[in-house]
């Protein structure tokens, strides 16, 4: 059996290629499943599984593949991907990366190094100096409007196609890309100046002459560095040697995981016991360390020193590391850099965001390319009518730019000032203060959000924890007992008060002998009670760190005075906070650990005294073996003993047999607590050097080190004695409940996703309510292989409306096998928790939805694991938490707590995607009723390609004539921010993108029709005997009309609308006074220049506002009666 057990995970690749998965996969299958798998079908909703399993993945994408390729495929976009699929290809070829390798690093040496590894240097930018153009213009052009514009620009260079002045088509162009060169120039030299800042650092380098400065880019494997406190450290480094006495030092790491807590990490034993610094050059000593790797929590590699004899050989693993990016804490460390630049943990790390684009920017772009060929056929249809006559081919090309308007360029300007609108106006909500916008470009995207994929802890909960519960088996004690076990422990503490000070280190003696003396007596509860204070005031990775009478040379030399144990001025460092909760319930009951170094730590009782312990072993705690051990000797009485504690799943197998325990974990989980069971074992002196020497000897090992430590341990791991289980709780964030609740009703879906065990995610997902009250959870049993997924699947396929929680092992099984059928079912699921998930699970996640569900996705998260998820997501929020501000800075949008994610929903995201839907569709309305006055114009005079308006009045009408009301539509807001979080179903609607489709696309262009033809045949029906001046009547009904729109389509108004209208009407008029030249036909048609007597004749005055009505006034009664009859959901709650 053991032999069939793969010692390497599979779990890696499984979702990086499917048909390379379901190959490997049916190999195994014969011994992975029944035989009859097969003939009992997944009841799916859609094909009825017609094919074979087997090929599940395989067979659909073949036939997709087959179908697609062909001339019709080539024309449609396949040219795109094969372009692409050249650039990949060669892109490959000119950046193919350099194998890692396992590296030999001499101390101070650089120059014996067998390769070259890369430079020590930060960065961060997009673009050089010579890729900042091209770049740049690529990310513009990429999009179908610019690139059209870019076309009919450069088309005005050929004297036969010129239509107008080369600055109409120029200058909007221009315009829109020097904003955003300027914005990109701007970031790209924000970071190139960053980056220089890093490299340039100054940081000591030990050489045989002494020290000399050097900057951090010029580091190079083997160099030897010092790194004073609250310097940042430059490369990955061993730990060689520190000025604290204890051979440790505590660093911060929250740049590179997200953890606000100090990690303790350990000086390499041989460079540390070297009398002065100097001597690390007598000495031929070298690291062997493994090659570069993305895990940040494991390290694997060997200290050897040559010139001893016998030679020292020392195993070295993640406690003497320095990360790069990480912060000292405390005192001056010297390391040997073993991996630099590229090769860093942080950097392999990084994941590059990348550039996300809105639905309602992908939408429009649709939208351009079928008004792109309404234009061509409008064209074709004008040669067509001349009778393809002349040179037919230049005059459909100078119809093609004469139509161009019908594709605004105005509408990329306006909506990027729009969004900039929206994020200004969220960073002001006074409601939601310390929110940031980071990505400027997708607000609309908050109004579209079907799916929110949140993290747990620090998320929904606070990360504070409160000991809330102490079980013994026989006798629980709850919050308001804790005084009991006060008492217990001053009493368990003063059995012998008579002993004078000296020997009062050993008061404990009798009390310990009595316990051990006959296992067969049942314990008193007293005694009990002291053991399990006692295992979890020694069982832990805590540190205290005294602030205030900390002398110059580091933290742990003022411990020795007895006057800085005082109370007020320790801090507690550990990498949880389960086990600072831990250490201070046990100081509030009297036990306090007021020390602690590397070899000992010492508590103090309630009557002061003060018991030593040496610390002989520590197992820290990992998510594989859910548990943490220590052995420490009690130095009164030499009693060794074995401590430890961990979650119920790994910790049952392990104590004695009892029938409590995993009652009392179900019980205590059920109220939202996070279990820890403590256990002990006493060992003798032989039993423990056995087990020193086989762990020494497995810790040095080069091959499956891991595995060889691990089975070590686990031999001392057998028959412990059960002492007690503590329950923890974490608190949630203010107003998480109504705030789940308030989304929940939006129609957004919300899975949790969590690396935190199966238990906790259940009871904080009933507690949050992110399940309600009476919903059935069902919890996905653990599943291995197919057969066993399929089981459950059906199983799951048979209950209704019912929330799931599922592991991320079982997870990676299903979505391996069966992963269309797995997301078709989750998705129906109220909501879902997903816990045990890695970072990397969390993004495959959210991108499983994105592709099976093409809905809009959210994730939320605060630490260094949510990164991924939220770069991953549609619409990235962060959150301003403990664990750092990596997952805010990496967001598209930081918010300082969870409830504020409702407003940012519901009212901001809401009104964003309303309000651009409607200017995008207004703009190009915009554009469609001049272009059918030119279609109009044309085919009167005999089908000329002749521009009915000049250069400066189609420019004017895109910006100073019409562009102030037209904006102002980015402050219209149909119900009142109240209204929307008091009726949440409202966002609901959005969902369905009704606000920007096809259909209200199409009523746009008919009223734009309607309204183009009226103004010029009015025009010219009207002003028969005056035609002269039908440029100055059609243009003046135009402006009119636009500006009478843009008030029928607000809803509510505000004070700029108004003046906007205004002051636009005024410039108009302005502009008729005096720049009168441009108001003829053609260039200087006819030689008649637009006399002022003429505008302000009384036909003139009726006859434009005649138009201007016929136009308007039944868009106005069609919108009563709409309103009427058929009112939209928002227009009954506001009124």
């Amino acid at each position: 059996m053991a032999d069939s057990i793969p010692l390497n995970p599979v779990r890696k690749n499984s979702k990086r290629n499917p048909y390379y998965n379901s190959a490997r996969l049916s190999r195994y299958s014969s011994e992975d499943e029944p035989s009859n798998l097969d003939e009992m079908p997944l009841m799916m909703s859609e094909e009825a599984f017609e094919n074979d399993e087997s090929d599940y993945q395989t067979l659909p994408r073949a036939r997709v593949n087959q179908r697609q390729r062909g001339l019709g495929w080539f024309l449609l976009g396949g040219w795109k991907v094969l372009c692409g699929s050249c650039c990949d290809c060669l892109a490959h070829i000119c950046r193919r990366k350099k194998e890692l390798k396992a590296r030999t690093v001499w101390l101070g040496c650089p120059e014996k190094c067998e390769e070259k590894y890369p430079k020590n240097s930060i960065k961060n930018q997009k673009y050089n100096i010579f890729t900042f153009v091209p770049g740049v213009l690529y990310q513009q052009f990429k999009f179908f409007l610019n690139l059209y514009f870019l076309v009919v620009a450069c088309s005005q260079f050929v004297p036969s196609l010129k239509i107008g002045y080369l600055y109409t088509y120029w200058a909007p162009l221009g315009f829109v890309l020097a904003v955003t060169m300027v914005r990109e120039a701007v970031d790209e030299v924000r970071r190139c100046q960053r980056d220089k800042e890093m490299n340039s650092q100054l940081y000591s380098k030990l050489t045989v002459r002494g020290k000399i400065q050097v900057k951090s880019s010029d580091i190079q494997v083997g160099d030897m560095i010092i790194v004073e406190k609250n310097q940042r450290i430059p490369a990955d480094m061993i730990f060689l040697r520190t000025s604290e006495k204890t051979g440790s030092c505590f660093i911060r790491t929250d740049q590179l995981d997200g953890e606000t807590d100090w990690k303790l990490k350990v000086a390499v034993g041989c460079t540390q016991r070297l009398p002065a610094v100097g001597d690390l050059f007598s000495i031929s000593a070298y690291v062997y360390a493994q090659k570069p790797q993305l895990d940040i929590h494991s390290f694997e590699g060997n200290f050897t020193r040559e010139d001893a004899d016998p030679q020292i050989h020392e195993s070295l693993s993640i406690e003497n590391t320095l990360w790069a990016s990480t912060v000292v804490a405390s005192g001056t460390v010297i390391g040997v850099v073993i991996y630099t630049g590229k090769e860093t943990r942080s950097v392999l790390n990084t994941s590059y965001a990348k550039n996300k684009v809105g639905l309602l920017d992908l939408e429009l772009n649709r939208l351009t390319k079928a008004l792109f060929l309404a234009q061509v056929v409008l064209s074709v249809v004008m040669v067509a009518l001349q009778g393809f006559v002349g040179p037919w081919f230049r005059n459909l090309f100078r119809f093609v730019v004469l139509f161009s308007y019908i594709i605004p360029i105005s509408l990329r300007v306006n909506l990027d000032m729009g969004k900039s609108a929206y994020g200004w106006m969220i960073m002001k909500d006074e409601n939601i203060p310390g929110t940031v916008v980071r990505t400027s470009t997708i607000p609309e995207e908050l109004g579209r959000l079907v799916y929110l994929l949140t993290d747990k802890t620090g998320t929904l909960t606070q990360n504070e924890m409160v000991f809330k519960r102490l079980h013994l088996g026989t006798v629980s004690y709850g919050m308001d007992t804790m005084d009991e076990i006060q008492s217990h422990i001053i009493q368990s503490y003063s059995q012998l008060p008579s002993q004078p000070a000296g020997g009062s280190a050993s008061s404990t003696t009798p009390s310990r002998k009595t316990q051990s003396a006959g296992p067969k007596v049942r314990k008193s509860v007293s005694s009990r009670i002291h053991e399990a204070v006692k295992a979890i005031a020694l069982c832990h990775n805590v540190t205290p760190v005294y602030e205030s009478h900390a002398s110059v040379n580091g933290e742990t030399e003022s411990a020795e005075a007895d006057q800085d144990f005082s109370d007020d001025n320790r801090t507690y460092q550990a990498s949880s906070p389960d086990e600072v909760a831990l250490v201070r319930w046990t100081e509030s009951v009297g036990l306090t650990l007021v020390n602690r170094d590397l070899t000992s730590l010492q508590l103090k009782t309630p009557s002061g005294q003060i018991l030593s312990f040496y610390i002989l072993q520590i197992f820290p705690f990992t998510s594989e073996s859910k548990r943490m051990g220590i052995i420490v000797r009690e130095e009164s009485t030499g009693d060794i003993t074995f401590y430890m504690k961990g979650a119920d799943v790994a910790m049952a197998s392990i104590v004695q047999y009892n029938d409590w325990l995993e009652e009392e974990c179900g019980n205590m989980a059920r109220e939202g607590l996070r279990t820890l069971v403590v256990a002990k074992k006493s060992l003798s002196e032989e039993q423990y050097q056995d087990f020193e020497n086989r762990y020494n000897q497995a810790k040095l090992s080069i091959h499956d080190r891991a595995l060889k430590v691990a089975a070590v341990v686990e031999s001392l791991e057998r028959e412990m004695e059960l002492l007690c289980l503590t329950g923890v709780e974490d608190q949630l964030q203010a107003d998480v409940r109504p705030t789940l609740e308030l989304l929940r009703n939006a129609g957004i879906k919300i899975w949790m996703l969590t690396g935190d065990k199966l238990e906790t995610a259940t009871c904080i997902a009933k507690s949050s309510h992110l399940v309600s009250r009476n919903q059935d959870i069902h919890v996905f049993k653990p599943v291995s292989n197919r057969g066993e997924a399929h089981l459950e699947l059906n199983a799951f396929r048979r209950k209704h409306d019912c929330a799931l929680v599922i592991s991320g092992d079982s997870l990676e099984v299903c979505l391996r096998y069966y992963e269309h059928e797995f997301v078709e079912l989750a998705c129906q699921c109220p909501a879902v928790v997903c816990c045990r998930c890695s970072p990397t699970q969390k993004a495959q996640i959210v991108r499983l939805l994105q592709q099976h569900t093409a809905n809009r996705t959210c994730a939320i998260g605060d630490g260094g694991n949510d990164v991924s998820m939220i770069q991953a997501a549609d619409c990235g929020i962060g959150i301003e938490g403990k664990e750092g501000k990596q997952a805010s800075l990496a967001a598209d949008f930081s918010i300082t707590q969870f409830k504020h994610i409702g407003r940012l929903l519901m009212v901001h995201g809401r009104n964003s995607y309303k309000r651009s839907a409607a200017l995008g569709q207004f703009v190009m309305h915009r554009g469609m009723i001049i272009s059918t006055m030119q279609a109009v114009f044309s085919s009167v005079f005999y089908f000329a390609s002749v521009p009915l308006y000049q250069g400066f009045l189609m420019v004017g009408y895109a910006t100073i004539y019409t562009m102030f009301p037209v904006f102002s539509l980015v402050l219209d807001q149909d119900v009142k921010p109240e209204m929307a979080l008091l009726y949440p179903e409202l966002y609901k609607d959005l969902t369905k993108g009704r606000s920007l489709s096809f259909k209200t696309f199409l009523i746009w262009v008919l009223i734009s029709v309607y309204q183009g033809g009226i103004l010029m045949y009015g025009a010219m029906v009207l002003f028969e005997s005056e035609f002269v001046h039908v440029v100055a009547i059609s243009f003046t009904a135009l402006i009119l009309t636009e500006l009478l729109m843009v008030a029928l389509t607000i809803r509510t108004w505000h004070w700029l609308m108004v003046v906007a209208e205004f002051f636009s009407l005024g410039c108009y008029l302005a502009s008729l006074a005096f720049l009168n030249e441009y108001f003829g036909i053609g260039r200087v048609s006819f030689g008649a220049f637009l006399d002022l007597s003429f505008i302000t004749t009384w036909p003139f005055l009726w006859k434009v506002s005649a138009i201007t009505l016929v136009s308007c006034l039944p868009l106005y009664i069609i919108k009563y009666l709409k309103r009427k009859f058929s009112p939209p959901s928002y227009s009954k709650l506001s009124s």
